[in-house]
């Protein structure tokens, strides 16, 4: 018998308690509440209740035409805007067979892992400030500043970005953004070699993180957990390498994965990416090519062809997927949107049971969860 099991047996009904984590609560990073029912200081159950900050994209997609919902994307996921407005770009484009210029696409990579970047730093200062560490918070965000400083030149943007559009992007970039690009990447490596020594090696983060929060790959398969969280499970599973897109498949990258599926190999996991986002921007760099950002003929009025068209990008948290069902009008019919912290936050519930409270909030901070991107 386990010792979740041997936990849970020894347990009376008339012995817990209902305590609720959120939706103030700071470790759940946005109005979340989860309604957890406690033995002492052991879960025997963990209920999310999301809905609390719902503004109902898909139905507000369902009711606009295609241009104006497109500064809708970046709202779901604000840490991972870059990525999910190339999502539903790259399905438009899909159902109207629209080329997309090859100087636009490197560049759509080099801003999504740029994105990326600045998502994962975010997680990883919250994360090691939510198991009681302060100091790498600051070192985070300095560095991200960096990265927002960047994207902030060419769109205008901090955080929200809508700098992609049908067929391209909005304006090409200068010679200040590629050569910042290039000197942040420089500056990176090192600092990612300093997060080692100062935080990943730490024996008390590998005390707090090891064999802690047991997240395998059957857990993900029933739950359709995805991103970080299943390559922490062992299965090198990206939507860049399995669902190539744009011009992914042209660069060289590989793809973390750590088989013990506890808060350490997620945590491991994305650190390593921030590595890999490093490569793929200094490859697209080399790579970039001269012309145009958009597209010709791309027309004004974007009516689908009547039809059931989906495309997914490989967001920070995982894979997001957009599927459009069109009737061949400007509005779309059905516009359904596949988020990956929807899917991580639902593994919670049964990861969690046996779990001490703190443990738990460990557990939670490594899912990295967005709750825009939940009620969305």
């Amino acid at each position: 018998m386990t010792d979740v099991a041997k936990i849970l047996e020894g347990v009376k009904p008339n012995e817990t308690f209902v305590l609720n984590l959120g939706p103030q609560h700071p470790a759940t990073h946005g109005v979340l509440r989860i309604k957890l029912t406690m033995d002492g200081e052991f879960i025997t159950r963990a209920e999310p209740v999301p809905g609390y900050i719902h503004r109902m994209h898909e139905k507000m997609g369902e009711n606009r035409n295609l241009a104006q919902f497109l500064p809708n994307t970046s709202r779901i996921d604000y840490l991972s805007a870059m990525t999910y407005t190339h999502a539903f770009v790259g399905v438009v484009e899909r159902a109207l067979k629209i080329v997309v210029p090859p100087r636009a696409e490197y560049l759509r990579v080099i801003t999504s892992e740029m994105n990326r970047l600045s998502s994962h730093l975010v997680w990883f200062g919250a994360f090691i400030l939510d198991l009681g560490g302060f100091t790498p918070l600051l070192y985070a965000f300095d560095d991200r500043e960096k990265i927002l400083d960047l994207l902030e030149g060419i769109t205008g943007s901090r955080l929200t970005y809508c700098y992609y559009r049908f067929g391209g992007l909005y304006n090409d970039v200068d010679e200040q953004f590629l050569k910042g690009t290039r000197e942040f990447t420089a500056y990176m490596r090192p600092r990612l070699k300093m997060y080692q020594s100062l935080v990943t090696d730490n024996i008390i983060l590998r005390k707090r993180l090891e064999n802690i929060g047991p997240v395998d790959a059957e857990m993900c398969r029933k739950y359709g957990g995805c991103g970080p969280v299943l390559r922490g499970a062992g299965v090198a599973c990206d939507t860049r390498k399995t669902e190539p897109y744009s011009v992914y498949p042209e660069l060289n990258f590989d793809v973390p994965h750590y088989p013990e599926g506890d808060c350490m190999a997620r945590y491991r996991v994305r650190m390593d990416e921030m590595e890999q986002s490093l490569r793929i921007i200094e490859q697209a760099l080399d790579r970039l090519p001269e012309g145009p950002v958009m597209a010709a003929g791309v027309p004004r009025v974007h009516k689908l062809p009547a039809g059931d068209y989906c495309y997914a990008v490989e967001a920070a948290r995982g894979r997001f997927m957009i599927r459009v069902v069109s009737d061949g009008k400007e509005i779309p019919w059905r516009l359904k949107l596949r988020t990956p912290c929807f899917a991580n936050l639902s593994l919670f519930e049964e990861s969690s049971r046996g779990m001490m409270l703190p443990d738990a909030l460990a557990l939670l901070g490594s899912l990295d969860l967005v709750i825009p991107d939940i009620d969305r």
